[in-house]
Formats: structure tokens, C-alpha cells, sequence
């Protein structure tokens, strides 16, 4: 008997943290779209210009100018920032989710995240993307680890946080 009252009340705790789905936010066609997009773009940039389009490297390498190899950099990050501008100007859509992350808690995670670039020499988006397409072990192992850590920090924050 013991067993069926501790179950039933660790049920019950299950409940309040029942996870539930924002259908007007669940969006294929457009992340599908966009999914194509990066692949177009990831494409061209190693066919065109010989590239991996892994965003830290690319922004590094304009904190770290050297000759001749700014434009394609600059041109890179100013299409990425106005992209979205432009896409929301022309599109309605869902409105996009609000993060209730105070500004220092946003510096600290970029900080993190930045951190995190140097120590695994790459970014989700150069090992994610381009690193795995090109089967690289060192590519598949960072993207295996980036995103167990996502799922451990989502599970850890969603349902055994005590602050």
C-alpha cells in the first residue's frame, strides 16, 4: 500500500511540470524554408569562396582583420543582421517569443556561449551544419555534445531547478 500513495503523490508532482505545445507557434513550412536557406547559403559560401560558414570564426576573423579577407566577413554578418529585418517586414507571422532574461543574465549567457566557441574551436553552425555534412568526426562529436547539454540545461531548468 506504501507504494500506491507515493506513487500517486509523485503522479500528482508530475503534473504541475506537464510540459504543453504552442500549435500557434509550431511553424514546418517556414522552418522548413528557412532550413533550406542556410543550406543554400552554407553551400554557396564553400563553393564560392572556399568558406566554412561557422559564424564565430567568421565573426573572429573580423575582430582579427587581416587583408583582403574583410568584405566577405562584413557582407556575411550585415546579412545575417538585416535578414530578419527584412523578412519581418515583408511576413506577418506568430509573434515571437518573449524571454524574461534580465540584460546582465543575456551578457553573461553571450559571454558563455562565446567561451564555449573557443573551447570546442567552433560553433553549432560551423560544426553543426557544415561539419557534419562533411562527416567530420571532430564536427559529429561537438554537435552530439552541444545538443545533450541542451537537453540536459532544458530538462535541469524546466523541472529540477529550486530557485
Amino acid at each position: 500500500m506504501p507504494e500506491t500513495r507515493r506513487s500517486s503523490a509523485h503522479t500528482s508532482s508530475r503534473r504541475a511540470h506537464t510540459m504543453t505545445i504552442d500549435w500557434t507557434a509550431f511553424t514546418p513550412w517556414t522552418s522548413l524554408a528557412g532550413g533550406a536557406l542556410i543550406g543554400m547559403a552554407v553551400a554557396m559560401l564553400v563553393l564560392l569562396n572556399g568558406r566554412i560558414a561557422g559564424i564565430s570564426g567568421i565573426v573572429g576573423g573580423l575582430l582579427r582583420p587581416a587583408a583582403g579577407d574583410i568584405a566577405w566577413r562584413a557582407a556575411f554578418v550585415a546579412g545575417l543582421l538585416a535578414s530578419p529585418l527584412l523578412f519581418t517586414s515583408l511576413f506577418t507571422g506568430p509573434a515571437a517569443p518573449q524571454s524574461s532574461a534580465t540584460p546582465l543574465g543575456l551578457v553573461v549567457a553571450g559571454c558563455l556561449v562565446g567561451l564555449g566557441t573557443r573551447y570546442g574551436s567552433g560553433c553549432t553552425s560551423g560544426h553543426g551544419v557544415c561539419g557534419v555534412a562533411r562527416l567530420s568526426p571532430r564536427s559529429i562529436v561537438a554537435t552530439l555534445t552541444f545538443m545533450a547539454m541542451g537537453f540536459i540545461t532544458a530538462y535541469v531548468t524546466l523541472h529540477l531547478r529550486a530557485w
